[in-house]
């Protein structure tokens, strides 16, 4: 499975509810995915369009995942579905989340003085991509189940990822060793292997990288001439 963070939603919310002994609780609302919209994502080897469909959240959500709230994808757990302080739900629009912030926590603080001042307004999330579809031309990919259990929602400054490998690729390393490769950065040796590895002859050359993730960066670096 791959991470992947997708980029921004709006309609984030953050209310003090009164927690009945004269003191306030915090409770953040909005949506970290919207559903069936399709958004725009870029790797080293171009542009394509990202959807993910309806129902992608239903086995990881009913499987228990713990997921922690977190604000730009760090930093200081502020809530977490496993302690029951988040709660995530998916409806028609995508993926609701919920969660009951603690007002004394200083992270808290600064989270609700973004927010009220307008300067933090979007959502993101982190997650492992389960299965997905690729159209026959590679310029749209369809993501049908994702795992959430120990990624994660968070408030962002912006939420798209879009400059990296990782939106395919677990490992960073072989991210970096298909940019030296497109460059002509790399030994003739090594190029040779990592070629030899596209096409499934050494799989632990690409450790991370999932059958379909390796199959879509072969026909794309085959399209560039590799």
């Amino acid at each position: 499975m791959t991470e992947n963070r997708q980029r921004p939603f709006e309609g984030m919310d953050l209310r003090a509810l009164d927690n009945g002994t004269g003191g306030e609780n915090l409770r953040f609302t909005g949506y970290a995915s919207v559903t069936n919209t399709p958004y725009e994502m870029e790797d080293f080897l171009g542009p394509y369009t990202e959807v993910i469909r309806g129902g992608a959240f239903a086995a990881s959500l009913a499987a228990g995942a713990d997921v922690p709230f977190k604000v730009n994808h760090g930093g200081l757990t502020l809530a977490r579905t496993r302690s029951g302080t988040m709660r995530l739900a998916e409806d028609s629009r995508g993926l609701h989340v919920e969660a009951d912030l603690d007002p004394r926590n200083p992270d808290v603080q600064a989270l609700r003085s973004a927010m009220e001042r307008g300067d933090l307004d979007e959502m993101s999330f982190a997650f492992r991509v389960n299965a997905q579809e690729w159209s026959p031309d590679w310029s749209q990919r369809d993501i049908t189940d994702v795992d959430l259990h120990k990624g994660d929602v968070s408030a962002v400054n912006f939420g798209a990822n879009p400059a990296t490998a990782g939106a395919v690729l677990r490992s960073h390393d072989v991210a970096a060793a298909f940019l030296a490769l497109r460059d002509g950065q790399m030994p003739p040796e090594t190029a040779q292997l990592l070629r030899t590895a596209l096409a499934g002859a050494i799989p632990e050359v690409t450790e991370g990288a999932d059958s379909a993730d390796l199959s879509h960066f072969a026909t794309r670096l085959r399209a560039l001439n590799f």
